[in-house]
């Protein structure tokens, strides 16, 4: 919620909107105007007072407004978890076209967030880049890091995007998703080739004179081992 130092005997601190309102401090006029626009407001205080103000505001990306785009086309409804205030949120998501976020949420209130949310029968992915979202990204289901982020976010996500592109995040979704069709076009093919060809070689058709030999098995069997490796190497085709 802020910093505090003693600089020269006296008391410097840097904090956000919410420490006011907790120490029933008043908002400065000139903070709520700047709040009202989209803008996190943080407040540099001296001995207790306020003395002046800094405005934070967030250049929401094309490639973020693209990302969510199709993500929402694909079917899977993005969420926005933020510790700035619910106006500065309420403008960033309205820009995305995100319709439900959560607004100032700190470190282990995302992590409870994201519980919810899987209780609700979500899978959830959780894609963050800074410390505060490493306990947020082991508790999803799938964590995703920004490779240009922290290293504690790094080392708790299961997938890092090696560009600082969120557009990245439903390009791994089709992945995953041409992956799993491969796996399962793999899976049927080698249940019905084994279905057909290990009843002919155990001799099932030996009575009208259909009969593989061992020899030739296993050169069926080597066959559908390449088709099987060629399908999967396809994914790179496509």
């Amino acid at each position: 919620k802020g910093v505090e130092a003693e600089v020269d005997g006296e008391k410097v601190m840097v904090v956000g909107s919410n420490f006011l309102r907790e120490t029933s401090l008043e908002l400065p006029e000139e903070g709520l105007r700047l709040s009202s626009e989209g803008k996190t407001t943080v407040y540099l205080m001296i001995n207790g007072k306020v003395i002046g103000i800094i405005a934070l505001a967030d250049l929401v990306r094309d490639e973020s407004k693209e990302a969510v785009k199709v993500l929402i086309a694909m079917g899977i409804e993005p969420v926005m978890l933020t510790g700035d205030n619910k106006k500065v949120a309420s403008w960033v998501a309205k820009e995305l076209g995100i319709h439900r976020f959560f607004a100032e949420v700190l470190p282990h209130e995302k992590v409870e967030v994201i519980k919810k949310l899987r209780k609700e029968g979500n899978i959830v992915a959780m894609v963050g880049d800074g410390i505060n979202d490493g306990p947020a990204l082991v508790s999803a289901d799938i964590g995703i890091a920004i490779g240009a982020g922290s290293d504690v976010a790094i080392e708790s996500a299961d997938i890092i995007l090696a560009r600082n592109d969120p557009r990245d995040i439903t390009s791994i979704i089709r992945l995953a998703n041409r992956t799993y069709r491969k796996m399962i076009e793999n899976l049927l093919w080698a249940t019905g080739y084994n279905a057909i060809a290990i009843p002919l070689a155990a001799g099932a058709l030996c009575s009208v004179g259909i009969l593989l030999s061992p020899a030739v098995g296993a050169v069926l069997m080597s066959v559908s081992t390449v088709i099987v490796a060629i399908n999967a190497m396809r994914l790179k085709l496509e």
